[in-house]
């Protein structure tokens, strides 16, 4: 599967919530960050997706801002 976005990470499902409509899925990286994202039921189910499951993480974002106290 080809995709825009440049910035790729591996990492392991650790958590799904699921709501009524929408889910929210929590995802390890391999040095021990999280990310997560969210999504619809019916792309979660098509996923197959599970606790466990090793997956892509693909972050394309218009605008990345960093913040200093």
């Amino acid at each position: 599967m080809k995709v825009g976005a440049r910035n790729r990470l591996e990492g392991k499902v650790v958590e799904i919530k699921r709501g009524s409509v929408m889910c929210q899925v929590r995802v390890k990286l391999a040095g021990g960050a999280e990310m997560q994202s969210v999504m619809t039921l019916d792309s979660l189910d098509d996923m197959k997706l599970k606790v466990g499951d090793k997956v892509r993480v693909a972050v394309k974002a218009v605008n990345v801002l960093l913040l200093k106290d």
